[in-house]
């Protein structure tokens, strides 16, 4: 066992795309012979109990942001971690300034368009962003975007080249394999046969442009299709009120959130992701590895990457429904080479993005 200790540093264990992927990359860091644990601003959130199984969790007990600098700095003298890595800002600006001079090497990353995340509150924070970003990026030891396009974000944000940015892609792990019974669970919930069965995964947020999807699937002209929208979130209400709107009520399904979709994107026939921007799009990678075929919005980051310009699925330009529609039909028309996009998703497992972090940590 190695020595060296990792720790991974979050607001929290939600249950949310980012700690998903800090619990992966900690079994894969632990299955490479490191000792890791978590450090949490808070010890709260859905994937707390998952990640105390298997890892010490720290918990700074900071029920405001400014209380963390402190309680940082003071575990990282008496645990002296070898590695800190630190993500969503604002802790990746708060943790190279709390590890100065502890020894410590501080690697952060960020998960997401932070220009476009914070695009609508207002000149003090945008101030406040650039600001932190431009001060804490430049004392970190190393600096990770998920995708290119957060890359240039983070470049930009900061004021620094971007060859002082990695690209490290999220680690998305294999799915398991759905039971006899889950797969019948998602079967029952299409109402048309194999070849017209469309799926979108994601919480129903404004981001997502789920409404975008719902007049884009009104303009199709392909026959006998149904519309499957997996997740919880706050627009539920007022998009199932726009379904009825476009006359297309009895065409979509509401399902809910799913811990596993991967039932549910084998038996669809088309994934399609309509959002305004994207960090990554681990959905993306998601229903490849489950061979499903993509049609993609091209998102400032995150799907383009991952769908190489349009190889592994189609692209086509954010906000536009005709084209988006356009895109549906098209798709649903051609043949598709699964293993092909199943291979493409291979690109995307845990044990590469592990390495490549500790690549960046020094430990490699």
């Amino acid at each position: 066992m190695q020595s060296e200790l990792i720790a991974l540093l979050t607001p929290d264990l939600r249950g949310g795309g980012v700690e998903r992927i800090r619990v992966t990359l900690a079994r894969e860091f632990c299955n490479l012979g490191f000792n890791v644990e978590f450090v949490l601003a808070q010890a709260r959130g859905e994937l707390l109990a998952e990640a105390r199984k298997d890892f010490p969790v720290v918990d700074l007990a900071c029920d405001r942001l400014r209380s963390v600098p402190i309680a940082l700095r003071s575990y990282l003298r008496i645990r002296q971690p070898t590695v800190l890595c630190s993500a969503m800002w604002p802790l990746t600006a708060i943790a190279p300034f709390a590890a100065s001079n502890t020894g410590t090497r501080v690697i952060i990353s960020e998960h997401g368009i932070l220009s476009a995340q914070y695009r609508d509150w207002g000149n003090a924070h945008r101030v406040g962003l650039r600001g932190s970003t431009a001060t804490g990026y430049r004392l970190a030891h190393a600096r990770v975007g998920v995708s290119a396009g957060v890359v240039r974000d983070m470049a930009k944000l900061s004021g620094m080249p971007e060859n002082q940015f990695r690209v490290i892609n999220n680690p998305i792990p294999p799915s398991a394999t759905p039971t006899a019974d889950e797969f019948e669970k998602a079967s029952a919930f299409w109402s048309v046969p194999k070849g017209g069965r469309i799926i979108t995964v994601g919480t129903l947020k404004k981001v997502k442009n789920h409404e975008l999807l719902l007049r884009a699937f009104s303009m199709m002209r392909t026959v006998g299709t149904e519309l499957l929208i997996l997740g919880y979130g706050e627009l539920r209400s007022e998009l199932q009120q726009l379904s009825h709107q476009l006359g297309i009520a009895d065409r979509v399904v509401f399902a809910g959130f799913h811990p596993n979709p991967t039932a549910f994107y084998q038996t669809a026939d088309l994934f399609v992701l309509s959002s305004n921007f994207e960090g990554f799009g681990n959905v993306i990678v998601e229903a490849l590895a489950s061979g499903t075929p993509v049609v993609s919005t091209d998102c400032p980051a995150g799907p383009a990457e991952i769908l190489e310009g349009g190889r592994w699925g189609r692209l086509t330009p954010v906000g536009d429904a005709v084209a988006l529609a356009a895109a549906m039909d098209a798709s649903l028309s051609e043949e598709h080479d699964f293993d092909a996009l199943q291979n493409r998703a291979n690109d995307f497992l845990p044990t590469i993005a592990a390495k490549h972090y500790l690549d960046a940590f020094g430990l490699s």
